[in-house]
């Protein structure tokens, strides 16, 4: 009889960082910066890749996880598909404000662990850095600010705003955890994959390099 193995008795694939550095105490492993600034033509989502207008492009994942629930599971069945673009953003699993501060932690790892994955096999990867409730940009719970782990300082990460405009209490959880994130990284490159507020960005502009990038139906209805 042929056993069949569980999705879970293997510690969310622990193989995916073998030989990579972590962030401890909480073992968040690190997606080391690159050595040169590269940025993208644009980012186009995991799930349109083959429309992808140009192989300068990144390959991101602000879609819904199910979209790229074969990435989590098999990231090594994309990693020749991934390598004919010129960057990789990790990906973007979603961290629910009301979700429990384990899930929210768990899906922290879950980004760096195949960000690293991908970065040991050549490609040029890009920390996409998501935040959820207060406990995950501020270090109330935790010794440091669990966002912001497996992500060096000083160079580029990549954040996406869709939805997070939408109401006052989205806003200031958006702007509260975008504070945090330039204080603690104190990034040199920030690529924004959707809309950018002033009001929210502009007191950033002074310490650090911003690029735009329209949301894929953006994209295609303005070439329409």
């Amino acid at each position: 009889m042929t056993k069949t193995k569980a999705i879970i008795d293997d510690g969310c694939n622990p193989e995916l960082v073998a030989g990579a550095e972590f962030d401890l105490p909480l073992g968040i492993p690190i997606i080391k910066a690159p050595k040169e600034i590269i940025i993208p033509s644009g980012i186009t989502p995991f799930s349109k890749r083959n429309r992808a207008p140009s192989l300068k492009e990144a390959i991101g994942f602000n879609e819904g996880d199910i979209n790229f629930a074969e990435v989590l599971k098999k990231p090594e069945s994309f990693i020749d598909d991934f390598g004919r673009f010129a960057a990789l953003v990790s990906p973007d699993c979603s961290l629910y404000r009301d979700a429990p501060l384990s899930v929210q932690l768990t899906n922290i790892y879950r980004n760096r662990a195949i960000g690293v994955y991908y970065q040991q096999h050549g490609q040029y990867v890009i920390p996409q850095i998501r935040w959820g409730n207060e406990y995950t940009y501020n270090a109330i719970y935790f010794p440091q600010r669990i966002a912001f782990l497996g992500v060096e300082k000083h160079s580029i990460v990549a954040i996406g705003t869709y939805g997070c405009f939408d109401g006052k209490e989205n806003k200031y959880y958006f702007a509260a955890g975008l504070d945090a994130m330039m204080e603690t990284l104190e990034p040199k490159t920030v690529l924004v994959y959707g809309s950018m507020a002033d009001n929210v960005f502009e007191k950033y502009f002074k310490y650090a390099q911003f690029v735009r990038y329209d949301d894929w139906t953006t994209r295609m209805k303005s070439k329409k």
